[in-house]
């Protein structure tokens, strides 16, 4: 049953993300993008980790997506003029990195189900709050001040955009 559900919810993973990299309208790209970040709580709650789960749908797929959906209908209401037609040095890059990416997840993907457990609480509030406040509070404080900085430079250029 897990496995189906875990190959069922990878094929979904794939899927929106191809949407959120080839899609031309960036309000479908963002939705797109809000469930990808669903499928891949789906992914925590199959690894045991409901907190982790719980955090990816609350905070990324809920709080974050939307300040993103704000920011893309802030600067372009319409969603027609962020996508530009894509040349071909950008379709041989693309292609080149999704080879590059396969060639490289490969023996992880080739190996499901053979893998070891996870640790001992797992995705939980106490493991997760530890490595947040020691580990990793430097990247942590970093995201939140790039975060902020692009959401400063997105109401900057929608105000240059109305003078």
């Amino acid at each position: 049953m897990y496995a189906a559900i875990f190959y069922a919810n990878a094929i979904l993973a794939i899927l929106t993300a191809a949407v959120v990299v080839l899609h031309r309208n960036p309000v479908v790209e963002v939705l797109a993008l809000v469930l990808h970040l669903c499928s891949i709580a789906v992914f925590f709650a199959l690894l045991q980790a409901p907190f982790a789960a719980v955090i990816q749908v609350i905070l990324y797929a809920g709080a974050i997506m939307v300040l993103f959906l704000f920011v893309v209908m802030l600067l372009d209401p319409g969603g027609e003029g962020l996508a530009g037609r894509v040349g071909k040095i950008q379709l041989v890059a693309t292609v080149l990195g999704a080879a590059a990416l396969l060639t490289a997840i490969l023996p992880i993907l080739l190996s499901v189900g053979r893998g070891a457990e996870p640790p001992q609480g797992f995705g939980g509030v106490q493991m997760f709050s530890r490595l947040l406040f020691t580990d990793y509070m430097f990247p942590f404080e970093a995201v939140s001040i790039l975060l902020l900085s692009a959401m400063i430079g997105a109401l900057y250029l929608a105000k240059r955009e109305l003078e």
